[in-house]
Order: C-alpha cells, then sequence, then structure tokens
C-alpha cells in the first residue's frame, strides 16, 4: 500500500520532502510531479527498484532510464560534454527536455546505452523536484509515468493512487501537471538529433 503525500507545489514541505527521500534510500519507487508531467523516480543505485520501474511502465531493458539532476553543475558528474553539447544543454536546463549524452564512470553501467555508452539526461524546473534532489544530494533514476497500452502519461494523482496504489511505495501529490512528455534531443552524435517533440520549445535551444 502506498503512502500519499499531499505537498504543496511551490513550497513543500520539508518534513514530507524527508520521509519521500528516506522512502527512495531504502528501495522505494514513487510516483512524482514534474514540469512536463508524471514520472516514477527511484534511488540511482538500485537495480531491483529501477527493474519495479520498467515491470510498471511495461517496457524491457533496452527501454532507458533518465537521471533527473538537480542542476547543471551536479549533471556534470554524470555526462560528458563537449562545448557544443554545453551550449544547447544550458539553454535547456531547468526545463522540460531530454538530453541523450556520453555518461561518465559515474553512471552505473547497466543503465547505459551499451552501444553508444550515453544515459538520458534531465533538470526538470519544478520545485518538489528541486526540494527532492535538494534532499538526496543524488540524481533521481526515473521514468515517465505511461502505463502499458497508453500514450499519454498519467496527470491525474488521484487516479495514479487508484490505479498504482499497490504498486509503489509513494504517491506524491502537488497536484496535475501538464499531461504531455519532455521533448527528448539526442546530443550523441555530431549535431543535435530531434528523438521526440513534447512540450520543451526546441527554438529555446535554438534548434527550431
Amino acid at each position: 500500500m502506498a503512502q500519499y503525500f499531499s505537498v504543496h507545489p511551490t513550497h513543500p514541505q520539508p518534513r514530507l520532502i524527508r520521509l519521500a527521500s528516506e522512502i527512495l534510500r531504502d528501495g522505494g519507487v514513487m510516483a512524482y510531479p514534474t514540469d512536463s508531467s508524471y514520472a516514477l523516480g527511484c534511488h540511482l543505485g538500485d537495480a531491483n527498484a529501477a527493474q519495479r520501474m520498467r515491470r510498471i511502465r511495461g517496457v524491457d531493458d533496452k527501454h532507458f532510464l533518465t537521471l533527473v539532476c538537480r542542476d547543471l553543475a551536479d549533471a556534470g558528474r554524470f555526462v560528458r560534454l563537449s562545448n557544443w553539447q554545453f551550449r544547447i544543454v544550458r539553454h535547456g536546463v531547468p526545463g522540460p527536455f531530454t538530453f541523450l549524452l556520453p555518461a561518465s564512470r559515474e553512471v552505473p553501467r547497466r543503465l547505459l546505452n551499451r552501444k553508444r555508452n550515453t544515459i538520458g539526461l534531465r533538470v526538470p524546473d519544478h520545485p518538489v523536484v528541486a526540494a527532492l534532489l535538494a534532499e538526496l544530494r543524488e540524481p533521481i533514476l526515473s521514468t515517465t509515468l505511461i502505463l502499458p497500452g497508453e500514450e499519454a502519461p498519467l496527470n491525474d494523482p488521484e487516479l495514479i493512487r487508484e490505479r498504482l496504489e499497490a504498486s509503489v511505495d509513494l504517491i506524491i501529490d502537488a497536484g496535475p501537471c501538464l499531461a504531455v512528455p519532455t521533448t527528448v534531443v539526442d546530443l550523441f552524435g555530431e549535431a543535435a538529433t530531434i528523438v521526440r517533440q513534447g512540450s520543451g520549445d526546441l527554438a529555446r535551444l535554438g534548434l527550431a
């Protein structure tokens, strides 16, 4: 039975943020709000929790998860950025973008695209996520909360509770989010490639 925390969307209660962080450190999986949609999240180093998220999504190990980081400085520990990549990423963080980038040795190998050694990187613009990351002092391993057979992410916390109460350990209710996934930009090659157009405006990155 999942715990259900109702948090203020712009000034989340510190006590609830601390409890949420403890749940993640203990191996829990949470449903939480971002600036694009609700997502699933777990502790970066917990392989079992990551597999639980994949089971909820109905995807296998070929579906890559994303590192949600506090800011660009924090992200710099986990990805390698050339000058041209940095110029694009810095315009998109924080914001509703996921960037596919070469991973550093800080990223567990089980999370990498084995053919390219890349990882998805995300810095959401959401106070609840920022508070969680500040408390955890490390990234959240995450994936958009899209259930098997569905195309759009879940947006209503009460509906998430109804459908996932037995599958996750925590639901953080900060009200509804946009029901639109992030824009995904592949920065692995010599130029940016748009993998998915979502809620992030490409003009902000200079890629429109």
